[in-house]
């Protein structure tokens, strides 16, 4: 990865740590699960509501490191109003990412969500950034199981 492509990345979850999409009360979503990274002590409260297949209502809640609030931002930003298998689809493309140890090219569905490739390179920072993304993942299950 180009110094130029990594500092335009760091700017990304600079911007999403300070700016978060998608930040407020997970109890307005007809879901909710609660993730914590004992490791570390980031949370975070996920809320979803389902209708009609699509994410019509996404929001969180949580405490911790730049990377885990900038995650689930941008989570968030990509992936409200999604259709649940899409969604579906974008969470294994973060987590392969993940755990590519940073080799190879993010897959251009995960637009700014590809910032946190340089994460793979840090296993202990990859919990952090996958934190929203497994909370999303909980929720969209509650929502499948309940109809």
């Amino acid at each position: 990865m180009s110094a130029e492509l990594e500092a335009l990345y760091r700017e990304v979850i600079l911007d999403h740590s300070r700016t978060p999409v998608g930040k407020g009360d997970p109890a307005t979503a007809a879901h909710t699960h609660h993730e914590l990274n004992p490791s570390c002590g980031d949370e975070i409260t996920m809320g979803v509501t389902v209708e009609g297949g699509r994410i019509s209502h996404l929001v969180w809640d949580g405490q911790g490191c730049s990377i885990s609030m900038a995650s689930a931002s941008v989570m968030a930003d990509l992936l409200s109003g999604a259709g649940s298998d899409d969604a579906r689809a974008r969470i294994e493309e973060f987590r392969t990412m993940l755990r590519s140890r940073g080799t190879g090219e993010p897959p251009e569905s995960l637009e700014d969500a590809a910032a946190f490739q340089g994460v793979a390179k840090y296993v202990m920072r990859v919990k952090c950034a996958m934190l929203g993304w497994v909370a999303l993942e909980a929720c969209l299950n509650q929502a499948a199981s309940s109809r």
